[in-house]
């Protein structure tokens, strides 16, 4: 959530930057200022009001004391006129504040100037691109073939016992499965980020503070009954652990590392694009998520690109790196790299990790400030990572690695599987 006095001071540069988004935010954010005077103005008001009666109180103490009760039984009923009036204005505030609050929601994180402007995903810019496209056989099959082919995850199961979208892994597929989540957080762990086990439900204050919530695209799990969300990602609950604290500079940065299965209702997806592993109601994923201070973020930035790129380097996959254009750009980030691994059986990019720095946009929402050497609060800013989603990779490992004898698994992962062949 932007803040407001930054709004106010930036409000040219703020409406410019969100036409990289394709929004002409003019209307809004006019609103929202209208709304932030009219809240000062009645913040001034009730503080007026509240003053003026506690004046009066200290009077009425001192007539009272000098025998002059007629005239403190006037005063009395003023102080009650004024002690009705500032309840009125308290009101007024409440309902100030909560339309001013719901405007804020409504307008995403402001683009960084590096991010180009564009429509969607055909305007992204790619960033870098690395390793060779392997020349398959002609009877190279899709992962999904493949899959069945041997035995390795069973997709007509997992709608039998809940939906589309919910694949069963099987034998070397499930321990394929388990030596990516552990080998995706061993480089993690050893980059210096803390593995978290955390919940994979959260309440809506934590939904909110990430920016999931409110949910305009209909894509979050809720569990009704106990008001609860099934997480799109270990990013809700991670960076939850830090809202509404209060750090010390010297303990920035800070680092987590967490893996989770993920929930996302993917509303109106649906074709061959979607087919398989690449669009899923339930994965799993490792994430990164990074507490750092305003002046070393955008290093830290780097350094997570850095990060992810080793990862697939280490795979041996074909990959390229996005800069996401302001059309494509999630509602809270201020920059993204989208990271693309080749399915040569596909023919085509898929998504395997978004690295982004969100700013204070996250951090303002969760109250998440830190104290600086100066001894002043400052907003602190967040930054995420998938290292790695799971679906897309072992995808791109079935087809890319697919061979007459069988599926051969990338070298780095073999200590992980105990085995070198999927046959």
């Amino acid at each position: 959530m932007l803040e407001v006095q930054r709004i106010r001071d930036h409000k040219e540069t703020f409406i410019k930057a969100l036409k990289k988004r394709g929004i002409d935010a003019t209307p809004v954010i006019n609103q929202v200022l209208d709304a932030d005077d009219n809240r000062r103005a009645t913040q001034s008001k009730l503080d007026d009001t509240l003053a003026k009666a506690n004046t009066l109180s200290k009077e009425i103490g001192v007539l009272f004391k000098s025998g002059k009760a007629d005239q403190a039984t006037t005063l009395k009923e003023k102080t009650s006129a004024l002690k009705e009036a500032s309840k009125a204005l308290d009101e007024q505030l409440k309902n100030i504040s909560k339309i001013l609050q719901e405007l804020l929601y409504t307008i995403p994180n402001i683009p960084q100037e590096p991010v180009p402007s564009g429509q969607d995903e055909n305007d992204n810019e790619q960033t870098h691109r690395e390793g060779d496209i392997p020349k398959l056989a002609p009877d190279a099959m899709a992962h999904w073939e493949l899959a069945k082919k041997y035995d390795i995850i069973d997709f007509e199961l997992g709608v039998k016992i809940t939906g589309a979208g919910f694949p069963v892994y099987k034998g070397k597929g499930a321990r394929l499965q388990r030596a990516l989540i552990s080998y995706f957080l061993d480089k993690n762990t050893a980059a210096g980020y803390t593995e978290y086990q955390v919940p994979h439900l959260v309440n809506e204050a934590s939904g909110i503070g990430t920016g999931q919530l409110p949910d305009k695209e209909g894509q979050m799990y809720h569990a009704g009954v106990d008001d609860l969300y099934l997480i799109p990602t270990a990013e809700v609950p991670v960076t939850n652990m830090f809202r509404g604290d209060l750090i010390q500079e010297e303990d920035l940065p800070i680092a987590c590392t967490s893996y989770t299965p993920c929930f996302r209702r993917e509303a109106g997806s649906y074709g061959a694009h979607v087919r398989g592993l690449n669009r899923l109601h339930q994965f799993d994923k490792v994430e990164i998520v990074r507490v750092e201070h305003p002046d070393k973020s955008q290093k830290a930035l780097e350094d997570m690109v850095a990060h992810v790129s080793n990862i697939l380097r280490e795979l041996q996959l074909p990959f390229r790196v996005l800069r996401l254009c302001g059309g494509d750009l999630g509602f809270a980030a201020a920059i993204t790299y989208d990271f693309e691994v080749f399915s040569t059986a596909q023919d085509r990019w898929l998504e395997v990790s978004s690295v982004s720095n969100f700013e204070t946009f996250q951090s303002n929402r969760l109250k998440l400030r830190f104290k600086d050497t100066d001894g002043k609060n400052k907003l602190a800013h967040t930054l995420n990572g998938s290292s790695m989603a799971l679906p897309r990779v072992l995808a791109g490992i079935l087809e890319n690695y697919q061979t007459p004898q069988g599926i051969k698994i990338p070298e780095v992962l073999v200590p992980y599987c105990s085995f070198d062949m999927i046959t």
